[in-house]
């Protein structure tokens, strides 16, 4: 059975958790509730959201995980700073130190935006899946999708550099929405250009599945 939906769970995952943050930070806000109160607030969702999948699934993602502690030490920091620039600071520099993570792990056996990739490239198909575990030590394979590893770690850099300088210069106010649409443009910029290089990866699976499709009938 295929899983047609697997590529779009990340994507609905990260309208959850810019959605609902922004929502609890202008909802406090205009209540009258303080920009740090606000910002403290509207961040406990996503790290209870991340906690609880740790919890309920048993398992430990590398990328997940630099998010997590990334979050509790932002978090921590920002509460003992009491500066409300510190909460949206703490997102961007997350993200940049997300994407250091990511492209220093283009450079080891085991990248880690390979795991990512996977539904997107198998679409859950089961042919597609064997192709991409025979296709491991494939030289060709494993060259793509580490350029597009790269792509993710370097423009998760980038951006996570231009919300930090936003952070430090710009009203309060306005980064809280302005740092949001900097994330989800740099996101689908980095989306897209990675897609496009990984899009050779995706024939080769197909390729692979065909062949494999092809010895079972001569078989």
């Amino acid at each position: 059975m295929t899983n047609d939906n697997a590529p779009a769970a990340p994507l609905k995952t990260l309208g959850i958790e810019i959605a609902v943050p922004l929502g609890v930070y202008y909802g406090l806000h205009s209540l009258g509730a303080s920009d740090f109160t606000a910002l403290a607030l509207s961040g406990v969702f996503p790290l209870a959201r991340t906690l609880y999948q740790f919890a309920k699934n048993r398992t430990v993602n590398g990328l997940a995980l630099v998010v997590l502690v990334t979050n509790v030490a932002g978090m921590l920091l920002t509460f003992v700073s009491g500066d409300a620039r510190m909460m949206i600071a703490k997102d961007s520099i997350g993200s940049g130190i997300t994407g250091l993570v990511i492209l220093v792990s283009a450079f080891t056996a085991q990248p880690i935006m390979t795991k990512a990739l996977r539904p997107f490239l198998t679409h859950g198909k089961a042919d597609h899946e064997a192709a991409w575990e025979r296709l491991q030590g494939n030289r060709r394979f494993a060259t793509v999708l580490r350029r597009s590893s790269i792509i993710w770690g370097v423009g998760f850099v980038l951006e996570s550099a231009a919300r930090v300088v936003g952070a430090c210069t710009l009203p309060v106010s306005t980064m809280v929405w302005l740092s949001t649409v900097l994330f989800v443009g740099s996101f689908a910029v980095i989306m897209l250009v990675a897609g496009a290089v990984a899009k050779e990866a995706g024939e080769l699976v197909a390729r692979e599945a065909g062949a494999g499709v092809q010895q079972l009938v001569a078989a």
